[in-house]
């Protein structure tokens, strides 16, 4: 059969990883890692609006580095058996491009501008836009939003497009198209030159931007004018048609191969979201519950077609023919916020000793109690005994993403006193995190959907004994933790080796590719019983103002 090799390449929200694979033994033959130098700058973004931009250089810079990296570290016999590569990204991440596809900010007028960049999967500065849309959904003929759990987040593709055309007219007058960050880049690399003849990916398409089979693709023209009638035409200027990951978007260009120092034959993937190829990565089988867990988490699940294709499940972050393994129903939720509110409370504690300590302590130092904090916490606020009358804690820092998606919500802690210490507030906010898991978890559960076994995969569940821990005993369910430390990437390379032809379907890679599970995770039989009442008093504080 001879040897195959293929690239996956994971864009997360920090930086971009590739990881080359022996196609016929899951065998990680090498990887690279590139931190987005812009974005680590800070730049475009503001934090305090939850404004989160990344300039179009970052990506392509990122992947020039990390894939030469790759290469130059195999001999030429791995080298030219090279059969596929594909692409995640975060998302919903979209940004205006021109009639040729090409993002505005990579146009020297538009250059420094943050409106012409891609719009960050986390960036809320949509909220007002929509609750619009969803307002339009509930009172139109259609339910546009039916397929996404009933409700449309600032986090996705429409929200975003609505606010900048309204914001910044220059972007909106040059903005032919709009297109997310994981369909962009294999139009990039297969030297696609307009707009229209973009390939789309299913997965984002249906979770993001309310694209279904039933409305005939896209929201209708009529809906989209009548929410800003700045949207008139945009419809025949996006797309109607979507494509599973399993399906080419085309070879790699003479050009990009030899920049990148690839074979001129490798196929490129239909791009699809980092959290769907995690799945894919993670072995997701029927009910399985899948959970990315870093900054914020996304949940995914399928399910058979045949049983659920029509049964609509309310408050989640969408349900598509196709979007995670093609055949199945994927299912989508996450949380806005998970270890993003770990960061908070670190930063928190460590900003004012900072402040207080740059003249008298080195860098180094520093930077070494800055690490040490969160594993410290995690180690006190094990040895405390849980108990009913635990402080309560809300997940909801950033908003909630699911069950139900309010952005506008937001955190709050209850129960403290004079002798609360450090440990004890975080080990309100990882059950709070753990708690919010449950919400996701048990809504599935109530709107027909069994949950069946718990994978985890994502840098906190490599890291913290502690949370994950804590997460088992909230859910009563057994975790398993997935070997690889870069699942994402490992699905993008199970789906590049389905594109190739090496497998036959995305199961049957994941048969041969797999990395297997490194921890389970059993819950603690004392400890379910008290955190059973200690989710009730997360569920009566989450009431309060809602």
């Amino acid at each position: 059969m001879g040897e195959k090799y293929v690239i996956g390449l994971d864009y997360g929200t920090d930086s971009v990883r590739a990881l080359l694979i022996n196609a016929l033994t899951g065998e990680e033959i090498a990887s690279s890692v590139h931190a987005y130098r812009r974005w680590k700058e800070g730049k475009y973004c503001q934090p305090a609006i939850s404004q989160f931009r990344q300039h179009p250089l970052d990506y392509i810079e990122g992947m020039e580095e990390t894939i030469k990296d790759v290469v130059s570290k195999v001999p030429s016999s791995v080298l030219i058996n090279i059969k596929a590569l594909a692409i995640d990204t975060t998302g919903s991440t979209p940004v205006a491009v021109n009639e040729k596809g090409i993002p505005l900010a990579m146009l020297p007028e538009f250059s420094e501008n943050p409106n012409a960049m891609f719009i960050l999967w986390k960036d809320h500065t949509a909220n007002r836009e929509a609750d619009e849309i969803n307002q339009l959904a509930r009172n139109w003929s259609i339910d546009f939003t039916k397929y996404s759990g009933g409700i449309y987040s600032s986090e996705w593709f429409w929200s975003k497009i609505l606010r900048t055309i309204r914001i910044d007219e220059d972007v909106f007058k040059n903005a032919y198209s709009w297109v997310e960050h994981c369909d962009w880049m294999p139009a990039l690399l297969t030297g696609v030159s307009s707009a229209k003849h973009i390939k789309r990916g299913r997965c984002t398409a249906g979770h993001k931007a309310m694209w279904h089979e039933e409305f005939g693709g896209l929201p209708s023209q009529e809906f989209l004018t009548t929410l800003d009638p700045k949207l008139e035409g945009i419809r025949v200027r996006l797309y109607t048609d979507t494509y599973t990951s399993d399906q080419s978007a085309g070879k790699i260009t003479e050009e990009w191969a030899k920049k990148l120092g690839l074979p001129e034959n490798v196929e490129i993937a239909i791009g699809a979201l980092d959290a769907h190829f995690g799945a894919v990565g993670a072995c997701i089988e029927p009910y399985s519950l899948v959970k990315v867990i870093g900054t914020s988490t996304c949940d995914m699940v399928i399910a058979p077609l045949d049983k659920h294709k029509d049964h609509l499940v309310k408050g989640i972050c969408g349900q598509v023919d196709g979007s995670i393994v093609p055949g199945y129903l994927g299912l989508e939720a996450g949380q806005s916020a998970f270890g993003d509110l770990y960061a908070w409370f670190k930063q928190l504690l460590l900003k004012p000793f900072e402040s207080l300590a740059k003249d008298k302590i080195n860098q180094k130092t520093l930077e070494n109690i800055a690490d040490g904090i969160l594993p410290y916490l995690s180690e006190e606020a094990a040895k405390i005994e849980v108990t009913e009358n635990d402080i309560i804690a809300l997940d909801w820092i950033n908003g909630r993403r699911t069950p139900d998606v309010n952005h506008n919500l937001k955190s709050a802690l209850y129960g403290l006193a004079l002798g609360t210490g450090a440990a004890e507030l975080f080990k309100a906010l990882v059950e709070a995190t753990a708690f919010g898991a449950r919400a996701i978890s048990e809504r599935f559960i109530e709107e027909g959907i069994p949950i069946r076994k718990v994978i985890a995969i994502g840098g906190i569940s490599k890291k913290s004994n502690y949370v994950m821990q804590t997460l088992a005993d909230v859910l009563n369910m057994e975790i398993q933790v997935v070997s690889s430390e870069q699942t994402c990437a490992l699905g993008s390379a199970m789906i590049a080796a389905t594109v190739a032809g090496i497998y036959t379907n995305v199961e049957e890679a994941q048969s041969v590719m797999s990395s297997g599970f490194d921890a389970t995770y059993k819950p603690n039989a004392n400890r379910v019983l008290i955190y059973n009442k200690l989710y009730q008093e997360y569920l009566a504080l989450g009431k309060v103002k809602l």
